[in-house]
């Protein structure tokens, strides 16, 4: 009896993360147009929107960001990236890029629209505290000049704890505060706790119940074209890597918050 009822519960948990996975599919349109504030429009494509990945090395677009990337080039969202380093930690920097250019592709991002910087201000090194106003600086000229109408990078955690993710974020912060970028929406990867990042597709219920302000889920063929992106940075793929691809749950599901348009007190160096 109890292992039956066991069976029931575990069946009607896998049932309710599928209809969750479909039900997303058929509004995720609409939840991308909540988060542009944009309802008011009749049209449920997403093919005017003109979005950027901020990341800080190259693997953080599929690492992190390879749901979004998925499901918005799916919707025919135009998607850009742009990578303030080349990961040039270990002296890789030529590879990892060449690496950033396969993952790209196999996302959908074509090479016209990515962009890698290398500057010696913005060292990929967990010990560097990367110039705020640099970082938003390079961030508003590359909006400005693409037209990007939608901006997605790491909340005040970075994910991972990394400085130079959270240094991207208090760059972004930094535009809304100013108003540097009015017509922009600006949306950060919610960070999650230890037991729901390593929790593969089983968190899926916890994101959908919890509150966000845009939320982008793949399948199992997302998984495999995630997966295959992640393949690409062989300089990478250490033995954690691959428990990596398995369990977390940034593999298949993103959640994002939006960054509050208006001034606060921000401290920038």
């Amino acid at each position: 009896m109890t292992i039956c009822l066991i069976f029931i519960l575990v069946l009607s948990y896998l049932v309710w993360i599928k209809w969750i996975y479909y039900r997303h599919r058929r509004t995720l349109a609409k939840s991308i147009k909540h988060a542009m504030n944009v309802l008011s429009s009749r049209e449920t494509n997403c093919s005017k929107i003109i979005a950027l990945i901020v990341t800080a090395h190259p693997d953080d677009e599929c690492m992190f960001f390879a749901p979004t990337i998925i499901r918005l080039c799916e919707e025919k969202a135009s998607v850009h990236l742009l990578c303030l380093s080349q990961g040039n930690y270990y002296n890789q920097g030529a590879q990892r890029k060449q690496e950033l250019l396969n993952s790209c592709a196999v996302l959908g991002i074509p090479a016209s629209r990515i962009t890698i910087l290398d500057h010696k201000k913005l060292p990929d090194d967990p010990r560097a505290e990367w110039s705020i106003s640099l970082v938003s600086t390079v961030i508003v000229k590359h909006v400005r000049a693409h037209s990007i109408n939608m901006v997605l990078t790491f909340d005040g955690r970075g994910v991972s704890g990394h400085a130079n993710h959270v240094a991207i974020h208090k760059a972004v912060s930094h535009l809304a505060s100013t108003g540097q970028v009015p017509d922009c929406s600006l949306l950060s990867l919610k960070t999650v706790g230890l037991f729901r990042k390593y929790f593969s597709f089983l968190e899926l219920p916890f994101s959908w119940l919890l509150p966000s302000r845009l939320c982008c889920i793949i399948g199992s063929q997302g998984y495999r074209q995630a997966k295959a992106a992640m393949l690409c940075h062989r300089t990478q793929l250490l033995w954690f890597r691959y428990l990596y691809i398995i369990f977390s749950r940034y593999m298949f599901i993103n959640t994002f918050q939006m960054i509050p348009q208006g001034p606060k007190n921000l401290k920038i160096y």
